[in-house]
């Protein structure tokens, strides 16, 4: 479907579905929008965990056990 033929498609709708379209549609860009962020968060700051032990060095705690003392 071309993009003016889904826009004559919407304009058939009722108006809460319009609405209901509009909304679940700005829902979408904002997930997407969130998750190019997050992506570009993690390839800005790859190299600094690459290049910088010290910024990884508890990560050798990963896989021990750990005790909550009380």
């Amino acid at each position: 479907m071309r993009t003016n033929e889904i826009i004559k498609e919407i304009q058939r709708l009722p108006f809460q579905k319009r609405i209901y379209i509009i909304e679940k549609t700005i829902h979408s860009l904002r997930k997407q929008e969130n998750i190019n962020q997050m992506e570009k968060a993690v390839n800005d700051l790859l190299p600094d965990y690459e290049l910088n032990s010290e910024l990884t060095v508890f990560t050798n705690l990963d896989f021990e056990d750990f005790y909550e003392t009380r």
